[in-house]
């Protein structure tokens, strides 16, 4: 019996009771409110359901605990249950009603902890989108992993999921980007505000030898040509790094080609005639204030030129003309701003401001031995990517970055994610999976298979371990519901835990001589189960689940 199960459970017992009594059950809400108490000895499960309805119904919170305690003991699958306090219910499950959760993960498999509560939802997911003038920085790095989990969290729970990066093309910093490129190609100074870094040498070196006169045409010419073969160059390199780390894209959008297509500038009239823009000392401007934002933005400057946010209306209104119900934005820490402007963008275009959803995530630093790590060898004094998965390895990179709520400060401690022992995350979960091969290895060995007599599971580390195993599908479509993929991670956690503290206290093979028991199978059938959710969970981290470490 899953969490989700017996919360039905309990609301249908609650309302068999309301209803005997004549109460109104429209004072029932709608969860249960089921949970593990943190103490064992209260019981499998607790509920404060007594104490939020009994106000409404008119009664007693206690007196209608005992009601519902009565009620609710009665009905199979339930050991007993016991009124606590001031109206809580401590629930005790029966052995073989806990023990049919093993065979619910079996059957499911791979789909265990799916659901389908979000389908018909057809979501843009936009992420990393950092500027195609450098290599992937850690705050990219973050959402690569965040983003990359997060859409497939989504697309378990049902949702149609679209990965895209929006390509920064247009605008100065590009610009300057190719005029750094050319002055390392002549050996010049990094012109001001410009890039550095062993990466546009390079880039400047492979330029020149794939087109050796480059370098003397005349200037228009020869910066139109370094900023298109750069552009493609860095892109290519980007893609690779990002393939290369697991997370790949539906699709590569750029920004110039908004502008080059005419649909800045047809947006920019669809929103003047609608009047969803206004006309103030000679410019256009956005009412984004009226979303939270600390100023109305401008649109088209004075001299009838876009400003930068037109990029950004065209952008949105293109992800609404593929049919799009949902654009999820992933920034960084320094885009704030955002919020307010697309959601101003949204009514701008006459929808729900709703349609958009902005997820900030926060910085991320890097410490070696405890001093922080500043310097790239690629990049310069700009951490990438590469620099983290050179140290730690792509699976414990990314479980670094997904561990945690983006909306914290993220240090990463080099020396902990690199170590092979069990106060490294990663290792500790992946280990576990690992155990867990071996241990059907040798079972294999032996010929022990898996058995079904799961009422036989009755010592405290199994039913904590099943219980553990059941809470999986509520995480993971609470990680869907609140875009917090870290939640998958730390539940991993849990059951690793849980899955340890089993093993070293039930014999799971038989020993020596020994004949093997219908225990023996049910306890192999639950370490399959436990192997088959924390491979199910590495994979929507986009983490490997080693057979062997």
């Amino acid at each position: 019996m899953t969490p989700a199960q017996l919360a039905d459970l309990v609301l249908a017992a609650a309302s068999e009771v309301l209803d005997a009594r004549g109460l109104d059950r429209a004072a029932l809400p709608g969860d249960a409110g089921v949970e593990r108490p943190r103490n064992p000895g209260h019981g499998d499960y607790a509920t404060n359901l007594a104490l939020r309805t009994a106000g409404k119904a008119g009664v007693a919170p206690r007196e209608l605990a005992c009601w519902l305690a009565e009620t609710l003991a009665a009905r199979p699958g339930i050991a007993g249950v016991e009124v606590a306090g001031p109206g809580f219910l401590n629930i005790r499950l029966a052995a073989e009603a806990q023990g049919a959760l093993v065979g619910e993960v079996l059957a499911a498999a791979e789909g265990y902890g799916t659901g389908d509560e979000l389908a018909g939802q057809r979501i843009n997911l936009e992420f990393v989108s950092a500027n195609p003038t450098g290599p992937i920085h850690l705050g990219g790095a973050r959402w690569a992993a965040v983003g990359d989990a997060l859409g497939r969290v989504l697309t378990a729970r049902g949702a149609s999921v679209f990965r895209e990066y929006y390509v920064n093309d247009a605008g100065v910093q590009v610009d300057r980007f190719a005029e750094s490129v050319i002055a390392a190609a002549l050996g010049e100074p990094v012109p001001e505000d410009g890039y550095a870094g062993l990466y546009v040498n390079q880039l400047a070196a492979d330029l020149v030898a794939a087109d050796p006169e480059l370098l003397g045409r005349p200037p228009a010419e020869r910066h139109a040509g370094v900023r298109s073969a750069a552009l493609a160059m860095m892109l290519d390199d980007i893609t690779r790094s990002l393939v290369a780390f697991g997370t790949r894209f539906d699709l590569y959008f750029s920004e110039q080609a908004l502008h080059d297509s005419g649909a800045v500038d047809s947006a920019l009239d669809r929103l003047k005639n609608s009047g969803s823009l206004y006309e103030k000392d000679g410019a256009w401007w956005l009412r984004s204030t009226e979303q939270g934002d600390d100023k109305d933005r401008v649109v088209v400057k004075r001299d009838g030129t876009p400003a930068y946010i037109a990029g950004d209306l065209a952008y949105y209104l293109d992800k609404r003309a593929r049919g799009f119900t949902k654009l999820i934005y992933m920034l960084g820490a320094d885009h704030h701003g955002y919020i307010a402007r697309l959601r101003a963008a949204a009514v701008a275009f006459g929808d729900d401001p709703d349609v958009v959803e902005v997820l900030i995530g926060q910085m991320v630093n890097l410490v070696r031995d405890g001093e922080p790590v500043r310097m790239s060898k690629r990049a310069g004094t700009v951490l990438t990517l590469e620099d983290l998965v050179d140290a730690v390895g792509v699976d414990a990179a990314r479980y670094a970055l997904a561990r945690s709520s983006v909306d914290s400060t993220l240090e990463i401690d080099l020396g902990l994610w690199a170590r092979r022992s069990n106060d490294n995350p990663v290792f500790y979960v992946q280990y576990a999976h690992a155990r867990l091969a071996s241990l059907a290895r040798n079972a294999a060995d032996l010929g022990l298979t898996p058995g079904e007599r799961f009422a036989l599971l009755e010592h405290p580390r199994e039913g904590d371990l099943i219980r553990t195993l059941g809470e999986f599908p509520d995480v993971v479509r609470t990680a869907a519901e609140l875009r917090e993929p870290h939640r998958v991670a730390r539940y991993l956690e849990a059951l690793a835990s849980a899955y340890h503290k089993f093993y070293d206290s039930c014999r799971v093979l038989p020993m020596g001589d020994e004949e093997p028991t219908d225990l023996h199978r049910a306890r192999l059938a639950l370490c399959v189960a436990a192997r088959q959710v924390l491979a199910n969970g590495l994979r929507l981290l986009g983490v490997s689940a080693p057979e062997r470490m």
